[in-house]
């Protein structure tokens, strides 16, 4: 079978014009390939390279002032890596992002972690080092912002109404410690917010649509409803009537089986307590 690099698409975003053009010079320096080009950088592995060049992974400084180095392109990286730094989201979540930044109604099912709007800065930072093990930390940081970013709008003028159904699993996964978790549980327990709700999907549900993921369900005015699924690694739009039908009751039927506003922060404190 011949190898075929994945397509780059350097209109999308300053992050997968970087990676073009990073693509470009190592074609142009006599088809240079990235195990010899890791040999010409000091200090960063295939892997890493790689994710960089597809963008699936956020340039960094010292990448782009070697990149500038070793193909002589008098700081078209480091240029590069300025804007691509602006940019908070990869292009392949910025649908999702845009999506939830001019939402009314936030409706989100979560199987695995706290939902990014409502985490602590600790635990959102043990969570994508948890995700991105290779990134660094200048990387992990500019994510952290993101995320931090985001969760202001919970508290502006303009902010949407939320539902939150957290699986059990999300309370009892014990992400950096009962140091990590006790704030993040007593913040998931305060109920200042009348407009965010929350509820608790205990494990005694047993199976259901949408385990392993997550789901969330944007509505914009005067727009269709869309959904979001999302895995571990990788996240998809639905905005066909079909689908966006099928996730739609797939959520109520989730928060038909949850329990009560009340009894779910009766549960988050007394998991708080096993803490």
């Amino acid at each position: 079978m011949v190898f075929r690099p994945n397509e780059l698409h350097p209109t999308r975003s300053n992050r997968d014009l970087y990676g073009w053009e990073m693509r470009a010079h190592r074609k142009r320096a006599g088809d240079m390939s990235l195990d010899q080009l890791t040999n010409v950088l000091d200090g960063f592995s295939k892997s890493h390279l790689a994710r960089v060049e597809r963008a699936a992974s956020m340039p960094c400084a010292r990448l782009s002032q070697a990149l500038d180095a070793a193909f002589g392109t008098d700081g078209t990286f480091g240029r590069l890596y300025e804007l691509a730094r602006k940019e908070k989201f990869p292009g392949k979540y910025r649908r999702a992002a845009d999506l939830e930044r001019r939402a009314s109604v936030i409706e989100e099912y979560a199987s695995a972690t706290v939902p990014g709007l409502l985490q602590t800065p600790a635990l959102a930072r043990r969570s994508l080092k948890a995700g991105h093990p290779h990134a660094s930390v200048a990387e992990i940081d500019d994510m952290l912002n993101a995320r931090l970013d985001r969760q202001k709008r919970l508290d502006s003028a303009s902010a949407p109404r939320c539902w939150f159904i957290l699986d059990e699993a999300v309370l009892r996964r014990p992400v950096g410690g009962s140091a990590v978790m006790l704030p993040q549980l007593r913040a998931l327990a305060d109920d200042r917010r009348s407009h965010v709700t929350l509820q608790v999907l205990p494990f005694l549900v047993g199976e259901h649509a949408e385990m392993g993921g997550s789901l969330m369900i944007y509505s914009v005015p005067g727009a269709p409803q869309v959904a979001w699924v999302e895995g571990s690694h990788s996240g998809q739009i639905i905005d066909d009537a079909e689908g966006v039908a099928a996730r739609r009751e797939s959520y109520d039927l989730l928060r038909a089986q949850a329990l009560s506003p009340r009894e779910s922060r009766a549960v988050i404190r007394a998991v708080m307590e096993e803490y």
